[in-house]
């Protein structure tokens, strides 16, 4: 997808957790995660976690299962700047918006039957453990989701490098992922996008070997 007046939209300024506003200026939420194209690794849509107040958790105390990821497809950005994302709908448009996430209750395995006979003998129908929920992320097959705490790891072998703490943008385009330090290395770094391969729902995958780590350069926030 191309990116329509994106250095308006000041997508450089693009930075996870920042404060989202509707276009009459209610502050709706943050941004939470980023979805990502997966051939071009062009940014498709952000999804923004709205506060208590906006998604109405604080105003129900029964609507504990409500999600408040929802997606914001990029042509309602309607400027970035300052660490502030501003949207081009106004709060009843935002409201409307369908969401990020869904949970399904899970049909019951082999496992789960074997499970509940042996809470059945052993303590009896008392406090039977309860169905499994499965979440459901409204992306395309294959698209990536970059979150903020989303593992970074070193190839497919197992060895974590950090996490994801930020993303960085230039015009529009993804330029990296800022990891912060949680296995192999030291400091903040910045992983170009060329070294990214696709990433799974826990983590994202980094094309390196071990010694070139040393060549990364530290990063150092200009915000």
């Amino acid at each position: 997808m191309t990116i329509r007046s994106s250095a308006q939209h000041g997508l450089e300024d693009f930075h996870l957790g920042a404060p989202v506003y509707s276009r009459d200026g209610r502050h709706v939420g943050s941004l939470h995660r980023l979805v990502i194209e997966a051939e071009t690794w062009e940014p498709r849509q952000i999804i923004v976690q709205e506060t208590g107040r906006f998604s109405g958790h604080q105003l129900g105390g029964g609507a504990r299962l409500l999600t408040d990821d929802i997606i914001v497809p990029l042509e309602d950005v309607a400027k970035v700047a300052h660490g502030r994302v501003d949207l081009a709908l106004d709060a009843a448009q935002v409201r409307r918006l369908p969401p990020y996430l869904s949970y399904h209750y899970a049909p019951l395995e082999r496992r789960d039957l074997a499970n509940i006979a042996v809470h059945v003998l052993s303590s009896g129908y008392g406090g039977l453990p309860g169905p499994r929920l499965t979440e459901e992320a409204d992306k395309r097959d294959g698209d990536i989701e970059i979150r903020p705490g989303e593992n970074v790891m070193l190839g497919h072998d197992g060895q974590k490098l950090g996490h994801v703490h930020d993303v960085l943008f230039d015009e529009g385009e993804l330029v990296g992922i800022v990891v912060h330090p949680d296995g192999l290395l030291t400091h903040d770094v910045v992983i170009q996008v060329r070294f990214l391969e696709r990433g799974d729902d826990a983590a994202l995958f980094v094309r390196m070997r071990e010694e070139d780590l040393a060549h990364l350069q530290r990063f150092e926030s200009e915000r």
